[in-house]
């Protein structure tokens, strides 16, 4: 990726990195490159953002560079991201801008783009306007008068959107009778989730739904899901459900309190899919972070998994190569290809208790379809991330450890490209040997830091 974009956009530290001026650069440079996609009508371009702080500050320079350069801005507020992909083709904008960091903390925050037809910009795009950010915007045309852009409030986003979603529904009877716990995050979802549920006919207990622009991904939502674990048992609910800050994601929670990562979601959904005829081609795609027992599970029915980078526009550009219709991260990124063009955390809720109704089972009995292979998952702080993991060193010690762990194990040595952080991921029968490789690699990254 580029300087500025990463896997997931432009990311950093709020005013710090990510700053207003940053901001409304690619305001400025986002809508003139993407105008010239279509000269023949004037610029339309929708935003929204999620609940964090920072929101605010950002969501008024990025407006502000977009109507310096003519372009009109819809205004959809807080909204969840796979809202606003969809919502960009629903009001025929030039694109769509989302102001979210996803499951990052408060202080993060990030500007990514989706291209008119709602997928994510391809890289090429991406690279022209972080030129122009680059190089300065200030060359750029300044029209006057009736040619500067305007604002325009969209009050009827959200509503817009849940109609779609439930439109997406495919059972004839309602979810009357189940009982939902919905971890909000304190983000973008905290009205969109609940209200879904209800208009489902389900019991709804929604928990962290208060956000206050601080206590997004506070101990909550997809990446801590302990309070809703406890939620679920003390409520008697069928499931439970944690979406992080932008709800491009979700991770479940099964009638016993226990967590349900998107590998199992994938799981439970391709083989519903499969068994009712639904998944042609019989395929699905995953990271190379997903864990074994996912591709063994899904070979017993001749479901066949093909693996990708980490990253959802990796999992969607495979799955459009390989015609796949679903596919994901074992994060909870789940992309329903007939339904969205990118993650969406309540569509992947929704199909999964789909299948729950329609079947009669519980989620933790269809969870037994998947024994899980030990897998550990260690993140080690590094700046320079890219330079160091080509050092002999580091080099050395992977190839021990894919040595050790055979051709039953899994190794994943990979940079984040959100954070600055490597992530060492190793998979096996035997979780001693895991802690052992995974222990030579930290090792040799200490020492080549050293030298």
């Amino acid at each position: 990726m580029g300087i500025l974009f990463g896997t997931d956009g432009v990311r950093g530290i709020a005013n710090i990195e990510l700053t207003p001026e940053m901001a409304f650069d690619l305001g400025r440079a986002g809508s003139y490159v993407l105008a010239k996609q279509d000269s023949t009508t004037r610029p339309r371009i929708l935003v929204g953002k999620d609940t964090r702080i920072s929101g605010d500050m950002l969501e008024t320079a990025l407006m502000a560079g977009i109507c310096s350069t003519g372009a009109d801005v819809l205004t959809a507020g807080v909204i969840t991201t796979p809202a606003i992909a969809y919502l960009t083709q629903k009001y025929k904008a030039s694109c769509g801008i989302v102001i979210s960091a996803s499951h990052n903390p408060v202080q993060d925050n990030g500007i990514k783009f989706f291209g008119p037809s709602g997928y994510k910009l391809p890289d090429e795009i991406e690279t022209e306007i972080e030129k122009l950010v680059l190089a300065g915007t200030s060359h750029l045309s300044r029209p006057q008068g009736g040619d500067v852009g305007r604002v325009y409030v969209i009050e009827e986003a959200l509503n817009n959107y849940l109609n779609y979603l439930t439109s997406c529904y495919s059972l004839k009877e309602n979810l009357e009778g189940i009982t939902i716990v919905v971890d909000c995050a304190n983000g973008a979802a905290y009205a969109a989730g609940p209200e879904l549920w209800r208009r489902l006919g389900a019991r709804v207990i929604a928990i962290n739904d208060q956000p206050n622009g601080l206590n997004i991904n506070d101990r909550c939502g997809s990446t801590h899901t302990d309070s809703l674990c406890k939620a679920v048992i003390h409520h008697h609910a069928d499931i439970g459900i944690a979406y992080d800050g932008d709800a491009d994601r979700c991770i479940a929670v099964d009638e016993r309190g226990n967590e349900l990562d998107g590998d199992y979601i994938m799981l439970i959904c391709a083989l519903d899919m499969c068994r009712r005829g639904l998944l042609n081609p019989p395929t699905v795609v995953a990271t190379v972070m997903s864990n074994i027992g996912l591709d063994i599970a899904l070979n017993r029915e001749n479901v066949k998994v093909n693996s990708c980078k980490v990253g959802d526009r990796y999992v969607l550009e495979k799955m459009q190569e390989t015609d796949t219709l679903i596919g994901g991260e074992q994060s909870g990124h789940i992309i329903f290809r007939q339904y969205a063009t990118t993650g969406d955390g309540l569509l992947t809720s929704m199909k999964l208790v789909e299948v729950m109704k329609r079947t009669g089972l519980t989620l933790s009995e269809l969870a037994r379809e998947m024994e899980k292979q030990p897998q550990i998952l260690v993140n080690v702080k590094i700046e320079d991330k890219e330079q160091l993991l080509p050092h002999p060193l580091v080099q050395e010690a992977l190839a021990i450890a894919e040595e050790k762990l055979g051709e039953w194990g899994k190794l994943v040595v990979r940079p984040s490209g959100t954070e600055p952080l490597v992530r060492i991921m190793a998979q096996g029968p035997d979780k001693y040997l895991l802690e052992e490789v995974i222990g030579g690699i930290q090792q040799a990254i200490e020492s080549a830091l050293e030298g």
